[in-house]
């Protein structure tokens, strides 16, 4: 889920941080940092930093050309040019308030975005051509927070509060009539499409912590995928459908409900069938490092950003 317009999930309460679901507009997310666009062999963990950039970027999508990577800075949708290094803004008329949720149509002719709205400040979601255009409003209902394209190209999913409630719901990407997948209390969030389009993968705090759930398409038969004492968020699925990468925070350190900026996190990894985790990158960061799916095609490598606080 994006940060724009989002204070936290965090409610004070007894002098401690507890979750809820209140909501409030907020400006553009500046944070005083470095941003670091990097890579990651998932094989061998060695990690290349492309690109050093002096003020906030956030979460790179890899095109399906292995060419560029496209990530979001101060409301805006960027393409980084892996050969060379340079990046370049996309078009998208009025649609100038992105947040980091941001997915690649299929066939990477089109990019969805959740934009927060100038008049409410609050997230919807908009198509617009991927080389630059017009923008398209698909859920004029939010705040709704963009996570996943199924591969067939029809169908955009994506987590939405409706009622005090956050669920995962799906829409056609010509917009229409919402379908509500998940009714748990607490928040779900995260949702995207497995690359067969069988399966939804999400994270949920419906067992107490975040963690990482798998269920089918239509919402039905859902099931826990991660089990440990650590809060789990984001799970992408790889290309060749083999792997699941997602990002983790202490237990201790945040509330389960909330994905904070600037905090030592890991990036892991498991199999799709579930199982055993392996850590395979552990940095400074959290919001904004890996909130889309940042596989490259080939399923070799990631593509995040970790951060440096400025002194």
């Amino acid at each position: 889920m994006g940060q724009l317009e989002t204070t936290s999930f965090l409610n004070k309460k007894n002098g401690r941080d507890t979750m809820n679901t209140l909501k409030e507009p907020r400006k553009i997310a500046t944070r005083n940092v470095i941003s670091i666009l990097e890579t990651v062999d998932v094989q061998t963990g060695e990690r290349t930093a492309l690109a050093q950039f002096d003020y906030l970027i956030e979460a790179p999508n890899w095109t399906r050309d292995s060419k560029r990577l496209i990530y979001n800075s101060m409301g805006r949708i960027y393409s980084f040019d892996i050969d060379t290094r340079e990046s370049t803004v996309i078009e998208s008329g009025y649609v100038t308030r992105c947040n980091n949720d941001h997915v690649l149509s299929p066939d990477n002719s089109h990019i969805a975005v959740s934009h927060n709205t100038l008049e409410d400040g609050l997230s919807r979601i908009y198509v617009f051509p991927l080389t630059g255009g017009n923008p398209v409003l698909i859920t004029p209902i939010a705040p709704s927070y963009l996570h996943g394209w199924s591969p067939d190209g029809s169908t955009l999913a994506y987590c939405a509060e409706r009622n005090g409630q956050y669920d995962i719901y799906t829409i056609a990407v010509t917009g229409g009539v919402e379908t509500q997948l998940t009714d748990s209390p607490g928040l779900d969030d995260g949702p995207e499409y497995s690359p067969d389009g069988k399966h939804i993968w999400f994270n949920s705090v419906r067992t107490g912590l975040m963690q990482v759930w798998r269920m089918n398409a239509d919402g039905s038969e859902p099931i826990q995928m991660t089990f440990d004492e650590s809060n789990n968020w984001f799970p992408h699925v790889s290309p060749d459908g083999e792997s699941v990468a997602f990002i983790s925070y202490s237990k201790g350190d945040v509330a389960p409900g909330d994905h904070p900026a600037n905090k030592n996190v890991e990036i892991r990894l498991m199999q799709s069938a579930g199982g055993e985790f392996r850590t395979l990158v552990k940095l400074f960061g959290g919001q904004g490092t890996i909130n889309v799916n940042s596989w490259s095609p080939d399923s070799r490598q990631l593509a995040f950003v970790s951060y440096q606080l400025k002194e």
